[in-house]
This record gives C-alpha cells, sequence and structure tokens, in this order.
C-alpha cells in the first residue's frame, strides 16, 4: 500500500499538468506512493490527454467544478495513503523534495502539516506562510506580497529573509502542503464552503486547534509557475476570492464579517 497519496486538482490547466506529472514521475520520490489527478470539468480535454500520455496516474472526474476543496476532497477519499500531499497542477517538484517533506513529518511527531519554500520560475521565492488571516494580517501579507511582486527592495529583502528559516507558522500554502491523513480526517478534510482560496488557511487552522503543529521547510524548495487555469478566468476567480474571504470571516471573525460585507460592496460598486 502506498504510504503517501500525491493529490493534484486540475481546472484547464493540461499544460501546466504535463510539466507537474513529469517531474514527478522522472525523479519520483523514494516512499511509496499514488498520484492521483482530480479533474473539474476541464473543458481542455485533460483526463483523456492525462489518460493517454501518463497511463500510470489516475484520473478521476468531478463531473462538475467542484472547487479546490471540494476536488481534493474526492482525491483524499479516494486513496489510502497514511500521508496525503495537496500539489497544484501548475507546480514543478525538484527530485528529492517530497521525500524530504516526508522526513520532516518524520521527525517531528507534534507537527501534523509541513510545506517547503515556493519560488516562482525566475527562483524569487514566494510569501507562501503566514499569520493566521485577521483584518491587520491581511493587510501586512498584502503588502509583503504586492511589494515583494513590484521588488520594492526592503520588502523584497525581508521576503527573502523570511522564507530561509524553518520554523512553526500559523499556515502554509496548498500550492504543495503535506499532512498527515489522521489529522486531516480529525479536520473534517478540507472545508467546502471555501470554493478557491483561504482553504488552506482554514485547515491549518483547525489543525493548530488540536494542539498539533504546522511546519515551514525553507530547506525544502519547490516552483510554482503559477498557470493559466486561473488566469484564464480572473473575474470568476476574483469572485471566488471574495467568497470564500467572506465564509472565511463569518467562520473564524464573526465580529469583523458585516465590515468586511460593506467594504466588498463599496469596492465593487
Amino acid at each position: 500500500m502506498p504510504r503517501l497519496a500525491i493529490v493534484i486538482v486540475s481546472y484547464n490547466s493540461r499544460r501546466d499538468l504535463d510539466g507537474c506529472l513529469a517531474s514527478l514521475t522522472q525523479a519520483p520520490p523514494r516512499v511509496a506512493h499514488e498520484i492521483v489527478v482530480i479533474d473539474n470539468a476541464s473543458a481542455d480535454g485533460t483526463p483523456d490527454h492525462v489518460r493517454t500520455r501518463w497511463p500510470a496516474i489516475r484520473v478521476i472526474e468531478a463531473g462538475t467544478n467542484a472547487g479546490f476543496s471540494g476536488a481534493n476532497n474526492i482525491g483524499i477519499r479516494a486513496t489510502t495513503g497514511e500521508l496525503v500531499l495537496l500539489l497544484n497542477p501548475d507546480t514543478l517538484v525538484p527530485a528529492g523534495a517530497i521525500d524530504a517533506l516526508c522526513g520532516v513529518l518524520d521527525a517531528n511527531p507534534q507537527a501534523a502539516i509541513a510545506g517547503p519554500r515556493i519560488v516562482d520560475g525566475t527562483g524569487r521565492p514566494e510569501l507562501s506562510f503566514g499569520r493566521m488571516i485577521s483584518p491587520l494580517a491581511e493587510i501586512r501579507q498584502k503588502i509583503l506580497v504586492r511589494g515583494h511582486a513590484r521588488r520594492v527592495p526592503g520588502i523584497t529583502h525581508l521576503v527573502e529573509r523570511l522564507t530561509r528559516r524553518s520554523r512553526p507558522v500559523d499556515w502554509v500554502s496548498g500550492a504543495c502542503l503535506m499532512i498527515r491523513r489522521p489529522d486531516l480526517e480529525a479536520a473534517g478534510l478540507l472545508d467546502e464552503r471555501f470554493f478557491l482560496y483561504t482553504e488552506d488557511v482554514d485547515l491549518c487552522a483547525a489543525v493548530r486547534a488540536r494542539g498539533r503543529a504546522v511546519l515551514f521547510s525553507a530547506d525544502i524548495q519547490i516552483v510554482h509557475i503559477r498557470g493559466q487555469s486561473v488566469a484564464s478566468a480572473r473575474g470568476p476567480s476574483h469572485d471566488a476570492y471574495r467568497r470564500s474571504q467572506l465564509a472565511f470571516y463569518e467562520k473564524h471573525h464573526p465580529r469583523w464579517a458585516w465590515a468586511l460585507r460593506a467594504y466588498v460592496r463599496i469596492r465593487e460598486k
């Protein structure tokens, strides 16, 4: 039986998915594993393409766009590995990275989740972890992310420094998130109220609420090239972000939810 289940959700990600699967199969993890692709009703022929080009990869068709949380839950329920890796289709995984993540959890029994350092196609780091979402934490995160994207020297230096130190964090990005199945099941899997965005923060919060740790590992690195599935649907993606953001505040910060709803109405008039 595979120890690790690698779950990849695809939505019109055929081109990017090829690169991801190539990185996983050309230098496969040593840990016994299986890879399952959950397709969210793509219009680009992803299921047939994967079955033809990657016959060893299991494909499950959701039949509709179930969102990130819903599709991942389909994949989680269809697998049995004691470890689960949630992985975006627009990532490239260097040799040894997945085994190293397994090693982080093996060496830290108090930890339920581990996430690597994530860089873009040019090697610039993403701020792929952070503090629990709150109004102030969101403002801080957005300042850092946007300043880094614009190459503001002081902010870029800070992001580089932050992403070079391994430590416990409040959350790590669902673009590459490894979790122990017992902890995942105890959390109730991913909350499907979050169609796209914030589901990773919510999952990490559920894990930490049970006294378990979330670790960011700066010594392990993967590449996130940020593919076409979101870029090709900026309007729907933005709407999904707002819905998930509102759902997150209603769940975790209900006293702030009214203010966020008012802010969104003003911004989108």
